[in-house]
């Protein structure tokens, strides 16, 4: 199965689970989608594929369902849950950095098989953690105030799409852009670095779009 098929139908997996613990737990599954995604997040972006003849990195797909759960706290609890939420999703990162960072310490028995894994996988490199902490709570506060400006300007319903759409992309689009300057910048040849930068915008983007109708369906969940 080629990896475009894979990716939509991954993208589609991640999506409706997301709806499937809003369903079933309301406000409270979002809080824990968030926080769930934002670590799995961090692990799924160390392995790249090829797609649509971009290199991207798995972890776009669930790090965009964050953005998702955000904008449906937003629109359907307010900006004050929402702002709550961003935190929660900032607190587990950090909490998970640091406890993943003293397990590494312990030295492994003799019949152990999964130090060096788990080493490639939590081992903190300086500046990607501090640019996937910068780039998360700058850009998904942003996300949160966005959203809400364009609420006020289009508050119909039939604007949900504009909202939810417009929203995620300028806030990815700031996400992109602050982490891959602190963690990549300068450390390629600028032309290397803007690649980087627009083909990882560019499949955020995609995973945007594709939000829409979950979107919708969330809207017509748990109404009052």
């Amino acid at each position: 199965m080629p990896n475009e098929l894979i990716w939509v139908l991954f993208a589609l997996v991640n999506f409706t689970l997301l709806l499937i613990f809003y369903r079933i737990f309301g406000k409270m599954g979002l809080y824990v989608w968030i926080g769930m995604a934002t670590v799995v997040a961090n692990i799924q972006v160390l392995k790249t594929v090829e797609l649509f003849g971009l290199t991207a990195t798995l972890g776009n797909i669930i790090y965009g369902t964050a953005y998702l759960a955000t904008d449906i706290m937003n629109e359907k609890y307010g900006k004050g849950d929402a702002k709550k939420a961003v935190w929660l999703g900032f607190s587990t990162l950090i909490a998970m950095i640091i406890m993943m960072q003293i397990a590494l310490q312990f030295q492994p028995g003799p019949d152990d098989f999964a130090h060096e894994a788990l080493t490639t996988l939590f081992e903190v490199i300086p500046q990607v953690a501090l640019g996937s902490l910068a780039a998360y709570i700058v850009s998904q506060y942003f996300d949160v105030w966005v959203y809400n400006q364009f609420r006020k300007i289009f508050p119909s319903d039939k604007f949900l799409w504009l909202r939810n759409n417009g929203s995620t992309a300028i806030s990815q689009l700031l996400d992109s852009a602050i982490f891959c300057s602190v963690a990549f910048f300068g450390e390629y040849p600028f032309s290397v670095w803007l690649e980087i930068f627009l083909t990882t915008y560019i499949i955020k983007f995609m995973v945007a779009l594709m939000d829409t109708p979950f979107m919708y369906a969330a809207k017509h969940m748990h109404k009052k």
